[in-house]
C-alpha cells in the first residue's frame, strides 16, 4: 500500500499545521497509509513523529531562536517572519528510516528542515505551499514587495538597503538547492498558484491548486440562540467576530482595519446593535474608545469551541492585508457565517461578492463598513448568504474530496 509522509513544523500550532493535519487526517479516511513527521508535537496520534526524548524535545524547543540569529545583524527589520533555513538537520535519516513512497512537505521552518537537505531525499516530493517562504528569499508574507520575480536583495522585511543581503543569499542557496529536484508543487488558492508560477524559483515547476480542507461534521451550523447560551453571549445584538491567531497583535490579520470599521460603523449609529467577537488575541490594557462592547474570547484550541463560536455570530470579518486560503474563513463559512474580508489573496476562492459573502475592495475602511452594513441590515439577505456559504463549503472544501485530489497526484508521481 502506497505509503506517504507528510512533513511540518507543528501539528496542531498555527494555519499550515491545522490544514496538513486534517489533510492527514483526510487521507486516512480514504484508506491511504499516512503518516506526519513534525519538529514539534502536541497531539496524542500515534501515527504523528516527533521528537521523543527530553534532550531532543528540548532541541526542537530551541531550533527557531538558533536558526534566526543571522537575522540580529539587521536592526531595521520588521517583526514578519523571515527564515533563513540554515541549521543542520537530521531529515535524510528519518526519512530513509520511515521509507515513504512519497515526501509532503508543507510548513517546514522554525529551523526544522535545512534547504540544502532536499536534495537528499530521492523521492517524489509534493510540496504544499501554504505561504510564500519557499519562493522567497526567506519572507514568509512578502506583502507589495515582487524581488523573488527576479532575485531577492535589498529586502523590506530585513529592512536592508544592500542588494546582496541574507534575502539574496538565502534565494542564492534555494536556486542551487531546488534545481533537479522530483519536485510538484500545490497552492491552496489561485492568488498564490499565479505568484509560485512568476517567481524566479518555481516558474518552470508543475504547480497545481487544490484548497485546504474541513471536516464537515465538525465544522457545521449550530442553533445560533443556543451557541449564544452556552458561550454566555446576548441573544438580542448582532454580533460581529474576528480572530486568528495572535489576532489583534499581526498586522496582517487587518486589526486596526476592523477597528476604523468600526469607527465607521459607530458614526452610521450601529454601536448599540452591535457587539464584537475577538479570538486569538488578548484584550488590551486600555479599552478602546469606541461605544461597541467588546467580548474577548481567548485563545481557542478546539474545533467545538470554534464551531460554536463561528455559529454564534452573525457575520465574521477577515480583513487581512494578505492571506493564503485562511482557515478561520473556510471554518466559519462551513458553520453557516459569512465572510466580510478585503478581496485580496485566496479570499476570492471562498468569498461570492454579495452572494455568500462581501469582497470589499483592498483597505478601503467606507467599503468594508459597508460590507458589514450590507450583511447586517437585511435579515433574509444574512440567512440567504448564510445558507449558501455552507453549501459552498459542502461543494469544494470537504476534506474527504481534497484528500482525494490528492491521492490522484500521488498515484501520478509513483506510476
Amino acid at each position: 500500500r502506497m505509503k506517504i509522509l507528510l512533513i511540518n513544523t507543528h501539528d496542531l500550532r498555527g494555519g499550515a499545521a491545522k490544514a496538513a493535519f486534517r489533510l492527514h487526517q483526510g487521507l486516512h479516511g480514504i484508506g491511504l497509509n499516512s503518516q506526519m513527521l513534525v519538529q514539534n508535537k502536541t497531539s496524542e496520534d500515534y501515527t504523528v513523529l516527533g521528537p521523543v526524548s527530553k534532550i531532543r524535545k528540548g532541541i526542537s524547543l530551541i531550533r527557531p531562536y538558533l536558526d534566526s540569529l543571522p537575522l540580529q545583524f539587521y536592526f531595521n527589520r520588521t517583526k514578519v517572519i523571515f527564515s533563513p533555513a540554515l541549521l543542520p538537520d537530521d531529515m535524510c535519516r528519518q526519512i530513509k528510516s520511515i521509507n515513504p513512497d512519497i515526501i509532503h512537505l508543507n510548513w517546514i521552518a522554525e529551523g526544522f528542515v535545512r534547504l540544502e537537505s532536499l536534495k537528499c531525499l530521492n523521492k517524489p516530493i509534493v510540496w504544499t505551499l501554504h505561504d510564500s517562504w519557499a519562493f522567497t528569499g526567506g519572507c514568509h508574507i512578502p506583502f507589495e514587495c515582487k524581488r523573488y520575480v527576479q532575485s531577492c536583495g535589498k529586502c523590506p522585511t530585513l529592512g536592508s538597503s544592500r542588494d546582496r543581503d541574507l534575502s539574496h543569499w538565502v534565494w542564492k542557496r534555494k536556486k542551487k538547492a531546488w534545481r533537479d529536484l522530483n519536485l510538484t508543487l500545490v497552492s491552496p488558492s489561485q492568488w498564490l498558484t499565479d505568484c509560485a508560477r512568476a517567481s524566479s524559483l518555481f516558474h518552470d515547476y508543475q504547480i497545481k491548486t487544490i484548497p485546504n480542507g474541513l471536516d464537515l461534521k465538525r465544522f457545521r451550523p449550530v442553533d445560533k440562540h443556543l451557541a449564544r447560551e452556552l458561550l454566555s453571549l446576548p441573544r438580542e445584538k448582532k454580533l460581529i467576530l474576528f480572530g486568528a491567531m495572535d489576532s489583534t497583535s499581526d498586522r496582517n490579520k487587518g486589526f486596526h482595519f476592523l477597528l476604523s470599521a468600526l469607527k465607521t460603523l459607530e458614526k452610521r449609529g450601529w454601536a448599540d446593535r452591535c457587539e464584537i467577537l475577538i479570538f486569538g488575541g488578548r484584550a488590551p490594557l486600555s479599552p478602546h474608545p469606541l461605544e461597541f462592547k467588546f467580548h474577548y474570547m481567548g485563545r481557542l484550541y478546539d474545533d467545538i469551541s470554534l464551531m460554536l463560536l463561528y455559529s454564534a455570530a452573525d457575520v465574521i470579518v477577515s480583513p487581512s492585508i494578505q492571506e493564503n486560503l485562511s482557515n478561520v474563513v473556510l471554518e466559519s463559512m462551513a458553520c453557516g457565517t459569512p465572510c466580510v474580508a478585503f478581496k485580496i489573496g485566496g479570499m476570492p476562492d471562498m468569498i461570492e461578492h454579495e452572494q455568500n459573502g462581501y469582497l470589499a475592495e483592498p483597505f478601503e475602511i467606507e467599503d468594508l463598513a459597508n460590507g458589514i452594513v450590507w450583511m447586517l441590515s437585511d435579515g433574509e439577505r444574512l440567512k440567504l448568504a448564510s445558507r449558501l456559504a455552507r453549501e459552498k463549503s459542502v461543494k469544494e472544501f470537504s476534506i474527504g474530496s481534497v484528500a482525494r485530489q490528492y491521492s490522484d497526484l500521488y498515484k501520478e508521481l509513483i506510476v
